[in-house]
C-alpha cells in the first residue's frame, strides 16, 4: 500500500503476471495493481492500458519517433475515481496527480518509455527494457481502465466495492454515523482518505486522522468506527483464495 504524489509524469511501465515466468523477475511475483484518485489538477493524467491495434512492431516504432502516447488509452483523472491495473498493462500518470495505490507485494517494473527524463545523478536518459516490457503487455485483456463502484451499502454509511480480483478487494466507506469495519478472523487493512474519527475495539478508542493506516490484525474481527463528522475510509482485504490478481475480472467497467 501507498501513497503517489506525482507531479511529474513516471515513465511508462509494465509489471509482469505469473504467465511471464522466463523474464529476469526482481523477485519472482507477478504484480497487479490499482490507484483510488485522491487529488488532481488541470494537468494531470492517467495511462490505463493500450488503444485497439496497438502490437509490438507498432509500439517498438512509435518508442523511436516519440508518438507511443498516442496507442495509450488516456484518462482525465478525478477525485475519487479507481483504476484497475492487472499485471501486464501499460501504465503510467503525472501531472500533478495524487492517488492511493494498492498492489501485490513486488518490484518488478520493467520501463518501456521514460518522457526524456534524465537521472539527476548521471545527466544521462535512465534505462530502458522494452524487450522485457513488450514481453509482457497482455494485448488482449480489457479489464484495465475506470472501474464503475458498485454500491453495496447506503446505511449507516455508503460502502461502495471498487476492486475485487484474486490479489486484493477494496472498498470505499463514506459516512457521519458509526459504522463496522474489519471481519471476524481475516485482517483488514483502514486508510482514512477524508476526515477522521475513532477505531473501538474491547472498549479502547484509537483516533484515526486523514493519512493514517490502520491494520486490524484477524484476532481483532469487527470494530466500530466513529466519524468525527464526515469522513471516508478505504477498507482493503486479502481475498480468501488469493491468485495471480487476474482470474477475476473486475465488474464494472468504464472507457474514456
Amino acid at each position: 500500500l501507498k501513497f503517489l504524489d506525482a507531479h511529474e509524469m513516471l515513465s511508462v511501465q509494465v509489471h509482469p503476471g505469473y504467465a511471464h515466468a522466463n523474464l529476469p523477475a526482481r523477485d519472482g511475483t507477478a504484480k497487479t495493481e490499482a490507484w483510488v484518485v485522491l487529488d488532481a489538477g488541470k494537468e494531470s493524467r492517467i495511462y490505463a492500458g493500450l488503444k485497439p491495434g496497438a502490437t509490438p512492431d507498432i509500439l517498438r516504432r512509435s518508442l523511436k519517433n516519440g508518438t507511443l502516447a498516442d496507442h495509450l488509452v488516456s484518462i482525465t483523472p478525478k477525485p475519487g475515481n479507481g483504476v484497475f491495473i492487472p499485471a501486464g498493462t501499460v501504465h503510467s500518470l503525472g501531472g500533478d496527480v495524487v492517488v492511493f495505490e494498492v498492489q501485490q507485494n513486488s518490484d518488478t517494473t520493467f520501463r518501456l518509455y521514460d518522457w526524456g527524463h534524465v537521472d539527476a545523478k548521471t545527466g544521462q536518459p535512465r534505462e530502458l527494457e522494452v524487450d522485457q516490457a513488450l514481453a509482457c503487455i497482455d494485448f488482449v485483456d480489457g479489464a484495465a481502465g475506470l472501474v464503475a463502484p458498485v454500491v453495496e451499502a447506503e446505511t449507516p454509511v455508503k460502502r461502495e466495492r471498487l476492486f475485487d480480483c484474486d490479489a486484493f478487494r477494496l472498498w470505499r466507506l463514506r459516512g457521519e454515523s458509526p459504522f463496522t469495519v474489519g471481519a471476524e478472523g481475516v485482517p483488514r487493512v483502514l486508510v482514512c482518505t477524508e476526515g477522521g474519527g475513532q477505531v473501538e475495539h474491547s472498549g479502547d478508542t484509537y483516533d484515526v486522522r486523514k493519512g493514517d493506516a490502520w491494520l486490524l490484525p484477524a484476532v481483532v474481527g469487527a470494530c466500530t468506527f466513529r466519524p468525527g463528522g464526515a469522513v471516508s475510509l478505504l477498507e482493503i482485504a486479502i481475498p480468501e483464495r488469493p491468485g495471480n490478481g487476474q482470474d477475476r475480472k473486475i465488474s464494472g467497467m468504464e472507457s474514456e
